[in-house]
C-alpha cells in the first residue's frame, strides 16, 4: 500500500467516524423524543482501479422493523373501530337502566302488569287507575327515551363520518407533502430520517382513520391500499374524499335513505371504507348496529300497542291518539321510529277509568282475540273483564284460550328491511322486552370485551416496535466507544505518515 493510499484510507476513515459520532450524538439527544426513531450512519467502499481506497461516509438512515410497523398501523384501525362501536354502544348503556333497580324497559313494564293486577282488586279506585296510567306513561317515556338515544347515536356517527372524511384529505394532503420532500432528499444523496419519522406521525394518524396497507418505495414514494382494494396514491390531488352531512331520522337509511355516500374522486367508496377504522366504525354504527336497535325498541312499542288495542284498550298510540298499522314493505315502513314518539293515548289520560272500562270494541277472531264490548259510561264500577283481559292476554303468550299471540316480526327490519330482530314466536310482551334489552347488554358487553382484548395486541405490538426502533443509550454508548478506538486507528496511521514525511524531508534535506 503507498503513503497516499493510506493517507486516503485514514482521512476517509476519520470522516466515516466524525458522521457516525454525530448521528450517535443525534441518537441519545432524542431518547426520549416520541416518534422518533433510531438511525444508524452508512458508509461504501472506494476503489480505483480495483485498489482499496477506504471508505465514504452516505446518508444516516432508520433502523426501523418494516413488518412491525405495518402489524401496528394495522391493530391501530382495529382498535379505532372498535372505540367507537364501545363508545356508541355505551350511549345506549347510559340510559338503558340497571336491570332490577326499577328503571330499565323490562321493569317498567312489570310495573304496568303490576298496575292492572292491583286494579283488579279494585276496579273503582281512581288512584288506581290513574296508578295504571302512571305506569304506562313510565314505560312510554323509557321507549321515547332509547328510541331518541339511538336517533342521536346515529346522528353523532354521521357528523363524526363528515369530520373524519375532512381529516382524511387533510392527512392524504400532509403525507403527500412529506413523501415530496422525501423522494427530493434522497435523489439528493441526503438523509430522509427525520422527514420520515414526520411521516409516521401522519401515517399513523390515517391508520386511525381507515384499515390501509402502507407500500414504501425505494426512492421515498408512498402508495396505499385498503383490504378491499381501494388504491390511494400520495400525490398533491390524487386522491379526494368527499361526503355532505345530512339529518339522521329513523327512517334515514344507506343507500338510497336519504344518508350520502362517502366518494373518492366523484366514485362511491363507502363500502370500501366500511370495517376498520374510525371511519368504518361510525358507518356500522350509523348503518348497522343503532339501527338494528332501534328495529327491536320499534318492534316492542308496536306489538305492545296492538296487543292492548286487540284485547279493547287502546293504551299506547301515536300522539294522534291512533296506532301505527302494520304490513307494510318493509316490515316496519308504518312504525319506523314509533318507539321514539310512542305515548299514552291521549284519551286514556283525560279519562283514566278507560283503562278499566276500555276503549274499542272487538269483533273477535278465531285466531286472534275473543270479541270485547267495553263497559258502558253508566256500566258496572267493578267492571273487571277488560282488566283480566289485560292481564291474561296482552301480557300473556295466549291472544284467547288456545290461540297464540301473532309473532312479532323478527325479519326484514329496520328501514332497509335488512335486519334481523331477537324475538321468537308466540312470546309475550315481558320476553320481547327482555330480548331486546340483553341483546343490546350483549352486544355491549361482547364489543367491550374485544376491544380489551385489541387493545392489549396493540400494546404488545406498539411495545415491540419501540423496543426494536427506539434508542437504546447502552447501545449508543458502546458504539461511541467503538467509534473512538476506530478513531484513535485511523489517527495513528496518519501519525505514522507525518513521521514518515518529515524523516523524508530530512533526509532529502
Amino acid at each position: 500500500m503507498g503513503i497516499n493510499t493510506a493517507l486516503s484510507t485514514a482521512i476517509g476513515g476519520l470522516a466515516n467516524v466524525n458522521a457516525g459520532l454525530s448521528v450517535v450524538s443525534q441518537n441519545i439527544a432524542n431518547a426520549s423524543t416520541p416518534g422518533y426513531v433510531v438511525e444508524a450512519s452508512t458508509q461504501h467502499s472506494l476503489t480505483a482501479d480495483g485498489m482499496g481506497m477506504g471508505v465514504a461516509s452516505g446518508p444516516a438512515v432508520r433502523v426501523l422493523n418494516a413488518q412491525q410497523q405495518t402489524d401496528v398501523f394495522n391493530q391501530n384501525a382495529v382498535v379505532s373501530g372498535l372505540q367507537i362501536r364501545q363508545a356508541a354502544l355505551g350511549n345506549i348503556d347510559s340510559v338503558l337502566g340497571t336491570p332490577g333497580q326499577g328503571n330499565d324497559l323490562a321493569s317498567l313494564l312489570g310495573q304496568v302488569q303490576s298496575s292492572f293486577s292491583a286494579l283488579l282488586s279494585a276496579p273503582d279506585s281512581a288512584a288506581q287507575q290513574n296508578a295504571v296510567v302512571n305506569a304506562a306513561q313510565n314505560f312510554a317515556g323509557q321507549l321515547n327515551t332509547l328510541g331518541s338515544a339511538v336517533t342521536s347515536t346515529r346522528q353523532q356517527a354521521q357528523d363524526a363520518i363528515v369530520t373524519g372524511v375532512t381529516t382524511l384529505n387533510t392527512t392524504i394532503a400532509t403525507i403527500a407533502t412529506q413523501t415530496k420532500q422525501i423522494m427530493a432528499t434522497r435523489a439528493a444523496g441526503q438523509s430522509s430520517a427525520d422527514l420520515e419519522n414526520q411521516r409516521d406521525v401522519s401515517l399513523t394518524q390515517l391508520s386511525n382513520l381507515i384499515d390501509v396497507r402502507f407500500l414504501k418505495q425505494d426512492n421515498g414514494d408512498l402508495k396505499a391500499i385498503t383490504p378491499s382494494g381501494l388504491s390511494i396514491n400520495f400525490q398533491p390531488g390524487a386522491a379526494n374524499f368527499a361526503t355532505q352531512t345530512a339529518s339522521i331520522g329513523a327512517a334515514s337509511s344507506y343507500p338510497g335513505g336519504g344518508i350520502p355516500a362517502i366518494t373518492m374522486n366523484g366514485v362511491n367508496v363507502t363500502g370500501q371504507l366500511a370495517g376498520a377504522g374510525a371511519l368504518g366504525g361510525n358507518i356500522d354504527v350509523r348503518d348497522n348496529i343503532m339501527p338494528g336497535l332501534q328495529a327491536g325498541l320499534d318492534e316492542v312499542a308496536q306489538t305492545t300497542s296492538t296487543r292492548f288495542q286487540a284485547q279493547g284498550l287502546t293504551l299506547f298510540t301515536q300522539p294522534s291518539g291512533t296506532v301505527p298499522t302494520g304490513g307494510g314493505a318493509p316490515a316496519q315502513s308504518t312504525y319506523l321510529g314509533y318507539a321514539s314518539t310512542i305515548m299514552v293515548n291521549p284519551a286514556v289520560i283525560q279519562n283514566p277509568a278507560l283503562v278499566r272500562d276500555g276503549t274499542n270494541a272487538v269483533a273477535g277472531s278465531p285466531t286472534g282475540a275473543s270479541a270485547f264490548t267495553p263497559n258502558p259510561p253508566a256500566g258496572p264500577t267493578g267492571f273487571t273483564t277488560l282488566i283480566t283481559r289485560v292481564l291474561t292476554n296482552a301480557m300473556g303468550v295466549q291472544a284467547q284460550p288456545g290461540i297464540a299471540q301473532p309473532a312479532p316480526n323478527n325479519n326484514g327490519l329496520g328501514p332497509q328491511g335488512n335486519l334481523v330482530g331477537p324475538f321468537s314466536a308466540g312470546g309475550s310482551l315481558a320476553t320481547m322486552t327482555a330480548a331486546v334489552m340483553s341483546g343490546q347488554a350483549q352486544q355491549s358487553s361482547a364489543m367491550t370485551n374485544k376491544l380489551d382484548t385489541e387493545k392489549a395486541v396493540q400494546t404488545t405490538l406498539t411495545t415491540n416496535l419501540s423496543q426494536s426502533s427506539s434508542v437504546s443509550i447502552d447501545n449508543e454508548l458502546s458504539l461511541m466507544v467503538q467509534l473512538q478506538n476506530a478513531y484513535g486507528a485511523n489517527a495513528r496511521v496518519l501519525s505514522a505518515i507525518q513521521s514518515m514525511w518529515t524523516q523524508l524531508l530530512q533526509t532529502v534535506q
